[in-house]
C-alpha cells in the first residue's frame, strides 16, 4: 500500500516569525489611528489605545507559547481548545473561525490591498474594488496549493519588504517631517481630554477595536505547527519575536503621527490614511504613491500568511469530523490540504462581494478576543487538567500575566456589547449558531 502523504515539516525559525510578523501588518497601522484619535479626542488616550494594545497581545502570545510548546499540531488553538475543554468548544472556534474570523480578516485586507491599487488605476472603484479583492484571493490561494515552501517564500518576501517600509516611515518621519507645531500642539498638550472617569476608559476600550484589528492575526502560526521543524522551541519564540517587534514598530508609528501632524490632522486626514499624510509632509505631491505602493505590498503580503495558516484549521477539524470530510485529505504532490485551501477561498471570496470592511472589523475583534479569552484560560484548565503533560515552555507570569489578560480582555468584550451592539451581537450570534451545526455534523459523523 502506498504511504499517504503527510505534511511536510519545511519551517524554521525565520520562516515561523515572519508569518507572525506578515500576518500583523497589514493596512490597520497607516489608517486605524485616524478613527482612534476621532473617538478618543487625546494624544495620550491615542497612544493609551496602541500601549494597551501591545501590552495585551504581547501577554497573549507568551501565554500561547505555553499551548503551541505543548501541543505543536496542525491546527494549533483549534487543537488547544478540544484539549482543554471538548470538541464543542473547538467546534465553535473553528466553526466562528471559518464563517467570519479568517475568511472575514482576508476578505477585508483584501478590500484595502484593492483600494489602494485605486490610487495607480483610477477605474478601479465600487463593483472593481470587490473584483479586484477576490482576484488577490484567488491568486493567492494557488500559490498556497504550490506547498508550504512556496507560501513561505511569498510570505518572507513580502514581510521582509513591508517592515522595511514601515521602519522607513519612521525614521524619514523622524528625520525629515518632524513638525514643531505638531509636537507643541500634541505633547505640550499631551493629557488634553485624558483622566480615569468611566466615559473616558469605555471611549477608550472601545476605539481600541482598531488597534487590536491591526494587531491580530499574530496567532496564525499556531495552526502551522505540523510543518515546523522544531515546534516545541521556535513556536514559543516566533511569537514573543514577531509581536514583540511589530509592537515597537506600531508604537514608534504613531509617535511619528504626533510629531508630525497636529492631532486636528490625524483626524481629519483625507479617507483616514495617516501615513499618507504625514509621508505628503516631506515628500510632497508624490506620497500618495509611495504609501499606496507600501501599503499594497502589506496588504498582499497580509493576505498570503492568513490564507497559508488558515486552511490547517479546517484541515484539522475534517481530521476529527467537524468539518468537510475532504478537506482533511492533502494533496499527494504537494502533501498540503488543496481542498481546505480552496474551500477557505470560496468563503472568503463571498464576504469581498459584501464590500463592508468597517462592518467586519468590528466582526472580527469581537468574535476573536472571545476565543482568545477561552484559549488563555484553557491554560488553567490544562495545568490542573493534565499536569502530566510535557511543557517545553511554561507561560511567562502565570499566573498573573493570564489571569490580567482575561480580566481586561473580557472588560473590552462587555463595551463593545454596551457601545457597539450593531455589530457585536451578530458576532455573538454567529458562535452560538454554531451550537445546532455542531450536533447536526455529529449525528451525521455518526451516522456515516
Amino acid at each position: 500500500m502506498a504511504t499517504p502523504p503527510k505534511l511536510i515539516q519545511g519551517l524554521g525559525l525565520l520562516d515561523a516569525t515572519m508569518i507572525v510578523t506578515g500576518g500583523m501588518i497589514g493596512s490597520g497601522i497607516f489608517i486605524v489611528s485616524a478613527d482612534i484619535a476621532r473617538q478618543v479626542n487625546s494624544p495620550a488616550l491615542l497612544m493609551a489605545a496602541w500601549v494597551a494594545t501591545a501590552i495585551l497581545t504581547i501577554i497573549a502570545a507568551l501565554s500561547y507559547g505555553e499551548l503551541a510548546a505543548a501541543m505543536p499540531q496542525a491546527g494549533g488553538q483549534y487543537v488547544y481548545l478540544r484539549e482543554a475543554f471538548g470538541p464543542m468548544p473547538a467546534f465553535l472556534f473553528g466553526w466562528t473561525f471559518f464563517v467570519v474570523i479568517q475568511t472575514g480578516t482576508i476578505a477585508a485586507v483584501a478590500v484595502a490591498f484593492a483600494k489602494f491599487a485605486g490610487v495607480f488605476f483610477p477605474e478601479i472603484q465600487g463593483r472593481g474594488l470587490q473584483l479586484v479583492g477576490i482576484g488577490v484571493i484567488i491568486l493567492l490561494s494557488w500559490v498556497n496549493t504550490k506547498g508550504v515552501r512556496t507560501g513561505a517564500i511569498v510570505q518572507n518576501v513580502f514581510t521582509i519588504a513591508k517592515v522595511a517600509a514601515l521602519i522607513g516611515l519612521v525614521v524619514l518621519g523622524l528625520a525629515l517631517g518632524r513638525n514643531e507645531t505638531a509636537v507643541q500642539a500634541n505633547f505640550g498638550n499631551f493629557w488634553a481630554n485624558a483622566d480615569w472617569t468611566w466615559a473616558v476608559i469605555s471611549v477608550t476600550g472601545v476605539a481600541m477595536v482598531g488597534s487590536l484589528f491591526s494587531s491580530d492575526s499574530w496567532n496564525n502560526i499556531t495552526f502551522l505547527a505540523g510543518e515546523m521543524k522544531n515546534a516545541k522551541r521556535d513556536l514559543p519564540l516566533a511569537l514573543v519575536l514577531g509581536v514583540g517587534a511589530v509592537s515597537i514598530l506600531y508604537l514608534l508609528a504613531n509617535f511619528v503621527y504626533l510629531s508630525v501632524l497636529p492631532l486636528a490632522a490625524i483626524q481629519t486626514a483625507s479617507q483616514d490614511r495617516v501615513g499618507t499624510a504625514v509621508v505628503q509632509s516631506f515628500l510632497g505631491a508624490s506620497a500618495e504613491k509611495w504609501m499606496a505602493a507600501a501599503i499594497m505590498i502589506s496588504t498582499f503580503g497580509c493576505v498570503n500568511g492568513l490564507i497559508l495558516a488558515g486552511s490547517r484549521v479546517y484541515y484539522a477539524m475534517a481530521k476529527d469530523g467537524l468539518f468537510f470530510k475532504v478537506c482533511g485529505k492533502l494533496d499527494e504532490k504537494t502533501q498540503t490540504p488543496v481542498v481546505s485551501i480552496v474551500v477557505q477561498c470560496l468563503w472568503a471570496c463571498g464576504l469581498t462581494l459584501t464590500g463592508r470592511y468597517g462592518d467586519l472589523l468590528d466582526y472580527v475583534i469581537f468574535a476573536v478576543l472571545l476565543f482568545y479569552i477561552l484559549t488563555i484560560w484553557g491554560i488553567f484548565v490544562l495545568r490542573r487538567k493534565r499536569p502530566e503533560m510535557e511543557r517545553p515552555y511554561k507561560a511567562l507570569g502565570y499566573p498573573v500575566l493570564p489571569f490580567l489578560y482575561i480580566v481586561f480582555a473580557g472588560m473590552i468584550e462587555i463595551l463593545l456589547l454596551l457601545y457597539k451592539p450593531n455589530y457585536t451581537w451578530p458576532g455573538l450570534i454567529i458562535v452560538l449558531l454554531g451550537i445546532p451545526v455542531y450536533f447536526v455534523w455529529k449525528k451525521n459523523e455518526v451516522s456515516a
